[in-house]
């Protein structure tokens, strides 16, 4: 369904990606794991298109990414996002949160349908209809985080991508946030890219696991196979060692 080769991608003299090769198969979980700076996040934004890429090629499906023209409206319809902090419009209530991009765009629906929508998927993700004209004001970094999975699934997307989906919640509710990405990537069949730090998310989550390090895919490999990779960046990574390969900033 993705597919990335050659990628690089600088900002000046800071090299970000330097050839980076990844396969994501359709219907697959990966979750990208990664030290802070090292690109998952302007990976992703290569492959939305929000960030042109210096080389290399990214497809969708086969075929090109499309990053603008007559096209881009049907890319985007395909990818779902769940961001990192929420990224909810403090303006709008809830119910339209989620049903944002049922509101807008070339395949709006009537208001009515979109507020039933919204409130399925915010049942679907364990919150109450009462809480559809709330603000994100009032609810708790749990249920914002809920609310932003509602607002990912809501347009049935082929592609989901997940930023550091458990930042900033207690070890419970990202439990239960981590339980409900599995459940509803099985669900509806989506393929998902997921960049996180969270060991616990990794195995929650993944199918397979990709490590990025120096702007290159350093490792990648079944979910099963990470704690027996020999490679000394996974290996430091996944177990949170201070000493090894990876140089850690003081």
């Amino acid at each position: 369904m993705i597919e990335l080769r050659g990628v690089r991608k600088s900002f000046g003299p800071n090299h970000v990606l330097q050839g980076v090769d990844l396969t994501v198969a359709r219907g697959q979980s990966m979750v990208i794991i990664g030290g802070s700076g090292t690109g998952k996040s302007v990976l992703l934004k290569c492959v939305l298109g929000l960030v042109t890429p210096d080389a290399g090629q990214i497809r969708v499906d086969g075929q090109p990414a499309t990053t603008k023209g007559a096209g881009r409206e049907a890319f985007l319809d395909r990818f779902g996002m769940l961001f990192q902090g929420g990224a909810l419009f403090d303006s709008l209530p809830v119910w339209q949160n989620v049903a944002f991009r049922l509101l807008r765009g070339q395949k709006k629906r009537p208001r009515d349908e979109a507020r039933a929508i919204a409130i399925e998927k915010l049942r679907r993700v364990g919150l109450k209809e009462q809480v559809a004209d709330l603000f994100p004001a009032e609810l708790s970094g749990g249920m914002q985080k809920r609310v932003g999975l509602a607002r990912a699934i809501a347009a049935e997307p082929e592609i989901i991508f997940f930023d550091e989906p458990t930042t900033g919640l207690d070890p419970i509710m990202a439990g239960v946030i981590n339980d409900l990405i599995r459940e509803i990537v099985t669900e509806i069949g989506a393929t998902a890219m997921t960049i996180t730090h969270d060991m616990t998310s990794v195995r929650a989550i993944a199918d397979r696991v990709a490590m990025l390090h120096g702007g290159v895919i350093r490792w990648t490999g079944p979910i099963a196979e990470m704690d027996l990779t020999p490679d000394p960046y996974v290996d430091q990574f996944i177990h949170g060692r201070a000493t090894g390969p990876i140089e850690s900033v003081r």
